[in-house]
């Protein structure tokens, strides 16, 4: 099993951090160890002082592929979640700072966390998906999947031109504005829509 994840996929996020918008999808990978296993407790890392959330809407890939055409790729995922990719911002600076690989900033242990899925069938419409996330009971981001840069089919086609896509991988679609600190004892909550997918309290 694969983690994809997309960086930069919304321009009002690429600014806030003060960063370009992309041309073309910006692509990393966490291994499968960066999955939070179910029932599992979140710690906060003790390698960095400045962990921040980035609430995300995450593809669960249903068919093997590779070389995937963009009218074919909604043929390959067959659900959506909410999901968290957190982020040790300090150590990610400081190694982008340097021209450093920052995979230690993302990749590590228990660093991608994802909700109850919903079947794709019992989506609407995959293009206009409001998804949000609360901070210890605070909205802090919210965003429709119509402000993607990239949509899902294009991101979906896009990466299985350079990775075979498997039956089970995650894709991250990437985060919108409002990304933030995150402290012990808070508690964070994802939704698409007014239906609660994820709750993780940080221990």
């Amino acid at each position: 099993m694969k983690i994809f994840c997309v960086g930069r996929n919304y321009s009002d996020h690429a600014k806030e951090l003060g960063n370009d918008i992309p041309d073309e999808p910006v692509i990393f990978m966490k291994p499968k160890s960066a999955l939070l296993q179910p029932h599992t407790p979140f710690y906060y890392p003790e390698f960095t002082n400045e962990l921040h959330y980035e609430c995300e809407l995450v593809l669960r890939i249903s068919k093997n592929g590779k070389y995937i055409q963009d009218k074919f790729a909604s043929k390959y995922y067959d659900a959506i979640t909410t999901g968290i990719d957190f982020t040790a911002r300090d150590i990610q600076n400081d190694l982008k700072a340097k021209g450093l690989p920052w995979e230690k900033a993302k990749a590590w242990d228990n660093s991608a966390v994802i909700g109850k899925w919903i079947p794709l069938p019992n989506v609407k419409d995959k293009k206009n998906i409001n998804f949000s996330f609360k901070k210890n009971g605070e909205v802090v981001q919210q965003a429709n999947s119509k402000d993607m840069l990239f949509d899902f089919d294009y991101l979906v086609s896009y990466i299985s031109n350079f990775f075979s896509i498997n039956i089970g991988d995650l894709i991250f679609t990437g985060t919108p504005k409002g990304v933030g600190e995150i402290v012990v004892g808070d508690e964070v909550e994802a939704f698409i829509e007014s239906e609660s997918l994820l709750t993780l309290d940080v221990k």
